[in-house]
C-alpha cells in the first residue's frame, strides 16, 4: 500500500491529477476539496489510498491525512464505494461531512448526488461514533480541552449520568464552544441530558 507520493503536478482538474515522480506520471483521482488545496502548486505531497481490483489498480489522492481517513471511513460503510465517497468529499468539506454525520443530519447527506435516505442513515449509524472521535481539521484537541472534558465527564458520572451519553453531550458542547469552562459545560450538559 502506498502512503504518499511527492512530485510535480503534470496535470490537474477538479476530479483527477497526474503527479510526476521519478519520471513516472501517476494518475490519481481527487476530490474537489483536495483540488482547491492543491491547484496552483507545483511540488506536492499527496496522501494516497490504493484500491486493487481484478481489472484495475486505482489511486485516490488527498491533500491531508484527515481527508484520507474520512474517505477510508466512508468506504467502510456497506453500499458506499470509492466514487460515492469522493463525491461526498467534493460536495462537503471534511468538517461539514463530520458535522452532518455526528449531528445525524440526514438531509445534508441526501443532498449529495447518489446518496439516498437509506444510504445516508447507514452512514450515520456506521460512522457516528467513529467520526465523533476524529478531531476536526486534523487538529488534536489541546490539553486544556481534554482537562475540561475529563472534569466535566467525571462530575456528570458522579451525578449519576451514563458516561457514554454524557461524553457525547460534553463533546458536542466543547465543539460548539471551545472556550467553555468546566462549570458552563456541566450546566449546559445538565439541560441537555
Amino acid at each position: 500500500m502506498y502512503e504518499y507520493i511527492k512530485g510535480n503536478i503534470a496535470e490537474i482538474s477538479a476530479t483527477n491529477m497526474v503527479v510526476e515522480a521519478a519520471g513516472i506520471g501517476y494518475f490519481i483521482h481527487i476530490s474537489l476539496n483536495s483540488y482547491s488545496i492543491l491547484n496552483g502548486k507545483k511540488d506536492v505531497k499527496v496522501f494516497l489510498h490504493q484500491m486493487v481490483r481484478e481489472d484495475a489498480h486505482t489511486l485516490y489522492g488527498f491533500a491531508t491525512t484527515s481527508e484520507r481517513e474520512l474517505f477510508r471511513s466512508l468506504i467502510s460503510v456497506n453500499g458506499v464505494g470509492a466514487s460515492t465517497a469522493i463525491m461526498m468529499l467534493s460536495s462537503l468539506n471534511p468538517d461539514e461531512l463530520k458535522a452532518a454525520v455526528t449531528t445525524e443530519n440526514v438531509n445534508v447527506l441526501k443532498a449529495v448526488k447518489g446518496i439516498g435516505a437509506k444510504t445516508a442513515q447507514r452512514i450515520i449509524i456506521d460512522l457516528k461514533d467513529k467520526l465523533g472521535k476524529m478531531p476536526e481539521s486534523g487538529q488534536i484537541l489541546s490539553v486544556a480541552d481534554n482537562t475540561i472534558k475529563n472534569e466535566s465527564l467525571s462530575a456528570l458520572v458522579m451525578l449519576g449520568f451514563v458516561k457514554k451519553d454524557a461524553d457525547k453531550i460534553v463533546s458536542k458542547i466543547l465543539q460548539e464552544q471551545p472556550e467553555a469552562t468546566v462549570e458552563s459545560v456541566i450546566k449546559q450538559a445538565l439541560k441537555r441530558l
